[in-house]
């Protein structure tokens, strides 16, 4: 893993958070294609959309908890996403870890996931984040700033991302999952940018970004209702 490193007192260098490792993310790319093509029956639209290098943002709407789980196993490149302390527990903790996740502190601003996250960006990664900050009716109907700030910040296109079919109903054997081998669609979308071009980073900038960040997301989600038949 890489460190970023900054200057302490006396000029001294000093290390910072360490970069999530990308080869871990490619083990979890591996690891998530084996499951959600085991399991379920994926259907993949507009893959050819993400580019092939390059920093780039995932948007995905987020209506269950195998939405992550499915972008990870179905998208051409490997992804670390943004993910809730509170799934980190027990050996799940060492395991998210080692496959390149980000741990948040959703309750603080938590600057050891920011600075881990602008180092994916950094080195060129690929970084998921739900940009309604929790699991809900994935939408898009409320988005957090953060997604803005990290674009913004990290010169990074954004590709939104719907997941539908995850949390149409829940299965017979596992209730919390959806039923074995249902489809669920994943639709990958144009990249776009989020700021104005002029690299603001004001408060009104990323407000503004993240109105125009809602429109794009919302657009994409009602394009991928229309191309998988979804409602």
């Amino acid at each position: 893993m890489r460190r970023h490193a900054r200057r302490g007192e006396a000029g001294r260098e000093v290390s910072g958070p360490s970069v999530p490792s990308e080869k871990g993310a490619e083990v979890g790319r591996r690891i998530g294609v084996g499951l959600m093509y085991g399991l379920w029956k994926p259907r993949v639209l507009g893959a050819w959309k993400v580019p092939v290098s390059g920093p780039v943002i995932f948007a995905v709407n987020h209506s269950h908890n195998i939405d992550g789980p499915m972008v990870m196993g179905v998208a051409p490149r490997p992804t670390h996403f943004l993910i809730k302390k509170e799934a980190f527990i027990g050996p799940l903790d060492p395991f998210l870890l080692g496959i390149g996740q980000v741990k948040v502190d959703r309750d603080t601003t938590d600057r050891t996931a920011i600075t881990q996250a602008l180092g994916v960006l950094d080195n060129g990664g690929c970084l998921g984040i739900f940009p309604e900050g929790t699991r809900g009716e994935g939408d898009f109907a409320a988005l957090r700033a953060g997604l803005a700030y990290f674009a913004v910040r990290g010169g990074a296109p954004i590709v939104p991302v719907a997941v539908l079919g995850s949390s149409d109903r829940p299965g017979r054997l596992v209730k919390g999952l959806p039923p074995l081998r249902s489809r669920v669609d994943v639709v990958f979308g144009d990249p776009f940018e989020a700021g104005d071009g002029s690299g603001r980073r004001t408060r009104k900038a990323l407000d503004e970004a993240t109105e125009r960040i809602q429109k794009q997301l919302t657009a994409h989600l009602q394009n991928a209702r229309r191309l998988t038949g979804r409602r």
